[in-house]
């Protein structure tokens, strides 16, 4: 329990180093605002020449090993990258396709190898796990038979519309854990019904998959731990993606501060605004920290113990800070906060977005109790 609670260790490479300096500078003239609003109501939400010159600096393999295609340099020097992307609220399918690569590889073996070189190419991926709309549920409502034949259906699955490959979390009909994959040239139009997001970068649909043929059935002493560090993973990057957004928040609002008068003063001057500004920013850093330090524990193998506790604290100090900035932001900007042409709206969006995925912070620290406390 020492071990766990006394766990500090952040560490930042020479490689998340580089990743950072060159993922900023490709979000800042990717995304920059006119372009994140120009695709906020297209069928993709994102631009494919931007995601085939993101596949092209390698992003989609950083993540996995050389024999694949990849960079060997693991999640933590993705967080760079991801929160980079939050920052300029890029909308593309590169979150979905790392955590599918992630489960793929943790929950599997050699005989995957083609469809992490796929996924290292450039080939968008993604993971159907809802089905009983709690992240802290079983969901394995999706059946499979004894000839990889699925039965069921998930929602919320992200990105599924780019997807060339989908890993369904299901059952087998000995009501074991399994992960099909599955092929998304195999899902007819009809089979899938896109959601209507909060967050309008976002893109997610409910897909039928009954009488679908997996492609392969992964099963067997894996499955459980590979789906529990698929979803801490994603906890993870969801909340470097929120502490993006919400640096990006806070620049609109200082920038807002120190232009804005009102009875002949600059707002920026007026205590009432600068206290929640500064909590802001406090917030930022301590997500910040606690996401790096939970990247410096996630390693090639299962999570330990040190690494659930980061991922979850990380993810909930992330998902609050990230609420708590969008709603200041909509609320300094006064009447214009409320308009779809302030960039306010964009991040309440997003804030709301974030603090579901992977479940709230309530959630997380619903779990961290009993890890803490020793029960």
């Amino acid at each position: 329990m020492s071990a766990v609670i006394g766990s500090k260790k952040i560490n930042f490479s020479e490689e998340q180093g580089m990743l950072l300096d060159v993922a900023r500078e490709f979000v800042k003239d990717k995304s920059p605002g006119s372009e994140v609003r120009k695709f906020l109501e297209s069928e993709q939400g994102f631009s494919e020449p931007v995601w085939q010159e993101l596949v092209d600096l390698g992003w989609t393999g950083i993540n996995l090993p050389e024999s694949v295609g990849g960079s060997g340099l693991g999640i933590a020097a993705l967080i760079p990258v991801v929160e980079s992307m939050g920052k300029g609220l890029m909308g593309t399918p590169l979150v979905s396709t790392v955590l599918a690569a992630e489960l793929i590889r943790r929950a599997g073996g050699i005989a995957e190898e083609d469809v992490l070189e796929d996924i290292s190419g450039g080939c968008a991926a993604t993971v159907a796990y809802l089905d009983r709309g709690d992240w802290g549920a079983v969901n394995t409502g999706v059946s499979v038979d004894a000839q990889g034949v699925l039965s069921g259906s998930k929602f919320m699955v992200p990105d599924a519309a780019q997807a060339a490959w989908i890993a369904v979390i299901g059952a087998n009909e000995a009501s074991e854990p399994v992960v099909a994959l599955v092929s998304g040239d195999d899902i007819a139009v009809q089979a899938q019904e896109a959601h209507a997001l909060i967050d309008l970068t976002k893109r997610a649909a409910t897909i039928d998959f009954t009488g679908i043929k997996a492609r392969r059935v992964l099963s067997g002493a894996k499955i459980e731990g590979a789906v529990r560090d698929y979803l801490l993973i994603g906890a993870l990057l969801t909340a470097a993606e929120a502490v993006g957004s919400t640096s990006a928040c806070l620049d609109g609002i200082v920038d807002y501060l120190k232009t804005r008068k009102q009875f002949g003063k600059l707002i920026g001057s007026f205590q009432a605004l600068k206290h929640p500004t500064v909590d802001i920013y406090v917030g930022m850093e301590q997500s910040r920290s606690l996401v790096y330090h939970a990247s410096s524990e996630v390693g090639e193998g299962p999570l330990s113990a040190e690494a659930e506790v980061a991922c979850r604290m990380a993810k909930a100090q992330a998902s609050e800070t990230i609420q708590y900035a969008g709603d200041r932001s909509v609320q300094f900007h006064g009447g214009f906060g409320f308009t779809w042409e302030c960039d306010s709206s964009l991040f309440i969006r997003r804030a709301a977005w974030s603090q579901q995925q992977f479940g709230d912070a309530m959630h997380h620290r619903k779990r961290l109790a009993p890890l803490l406390l020793d029960e």
